[in-house]
């Protein structure tokens, strides 16, 4: 599992955008780019409307740890 999570979060891509949730609440999130190249996204956010979370996207590596509270 440590194996494919790490290969999943490498390769932060648009297409990932279908499968990926919200890991507090299960929500949609909402991509937003600031830079990216041809084939991953390089920076940005991942934004959960339902319960407002944000993740960042730092290094093409999605930070998908619930926020602190």
């Amino acid at each position: 599992m440590a194996i494919f999570m790490l290969y999943f979060l490498i390769l932060m891509k648009k297409d990932l955008m279908n499968i990926l949730v919200c890991p507090v609440c299960k929500g949609k999130l909402t991509l937003t780019v600031d830079k990216e190249n041809e084939k991953e996204i390089v920076s940005g956010s991942l934004f959960c409307g339902k319960c407002n979370a944000r993740y960042p996207i730092v290094d093409t590596i999605p930070n998908l740890l619930p926020p602190e509270k």
